[in-house]
């Protein structure tokens, strides 16, 4: 049964209450309460066009984008790529000044990864948070990753890119293994005192990359890719459920069926759990 369908079991049922429909249906809260993120026709295409030229070309900051937007037909002026690169939380993959602030309770942390030798799973996690689109509005999708195995550990679609979210799918990956070292950007959500914490519980290194050096996190970068030219950009997700249904099939295909040239052809799940 499809999450839709669920959806609409609550919606006829008058015994029970909604809460307990669903956990009956075992269907996630966020799922049935969710509501697309409101903008207008013109700005959605102009938010899946971004998306596709920095997942192309991700060293591209508002200006190239807003070039090549314009030489391909679309007036648009800076001002508007940068509002809209802002709420697809991207930019350029090159260093930058004083661009973000961090709340006085954040804290910012080295980068542990450079020149260490990474030769097994739950060595290094990485964790990241890119755009979703759909027919109308859009989700962000945050995951989980081991970096040596490649193996999303676990993931989750969100209509904010509120901390929360990130907090969650960490602590869902925590209850399946725990890493070394936990490697994110810099942003908000993963230098949040709630994010930093769990780590620190589970006594997990905390590393995190340069500021505007999205390669220093690589596969996570690699992974975004393949999951939209192998799914997202092949569909057109009516809505958050059908976006949800969909990338739970891909995952458990990325995971358990497509082979890895790196990883000598096998499996990310077969290299994570038969190590």
């Amino acid at each position: 049964m499809t999450n839709e369908e669920k959806r609409r079991l609550v919606e006829k049922n008058s015994v029970l209450t909604k809460k307990d429909q669903i956990a009956l249906l075992q269907l996630n809260k966020s799922t049935y309460y969710y509501k697309p993120v409101e903008v207008s026709e013109y700005d959605q295409y102009l938010l899946n066009r971004i998306d596709e030229i920095y997942t192309k070309r991700p060293f591209y900051g508002y200006r190239p984008i807003t070039d090549e937007l314009n030489t391909t037909g679309d007036d648009v002026n800076h001002k508007k790529v940068l509002r809209l690169m802002n709420l697809l939380g991207i930019s350029a993959v090159v260093p930058k000044k004083n661009l973000s602030k961090f709340n006085e309770v954040d804290q910012k942390y080295p980068y542990l990864l450079k020149d260490l030798e990474i030769t097994k799973p739950n060595q290094v996690w990485c964790s990241d948070i890119t755009y979703i689109r759909m027919r109308h509005g859009f989700l962000y999708l945050i995951a989980e990753m081991d970096w040596y195995s490649r193996y999303v550990i676990s993931w989750k679609l969100t209509n904010t890119m509120h901390k929360s979210g990130c907090v969650s799918v960490l602590q869902e990956a925590l209850n399946q293994g725990r890493p070394q070292i936990s490697n994110t950007d810099q942003g908000s959500q993963y230098t949040s005192q709630e994010y930093t914490d769990l780590l620190k519980i589970y006594s997990v290194k905390i590393s995190m990359d340069g500021r505007g050096r999205a390669f220093d996190n690589i596969f996570i970068e690699r992974l975004w890719r393949t999951v939209k030219y192998e799914e997202v950009y092949l569909y057109d997700y009516a809505d958050g459920n059908e976006a949800r249904d969909r990338l739970e099939k891909y995952f458990l295909f990325y995971n358990h069926q497509r082979r890895h040239s790196s990883l000598e052809k096998r499996t990310p799940a077969d290299v994570y759990f038969n190590y």
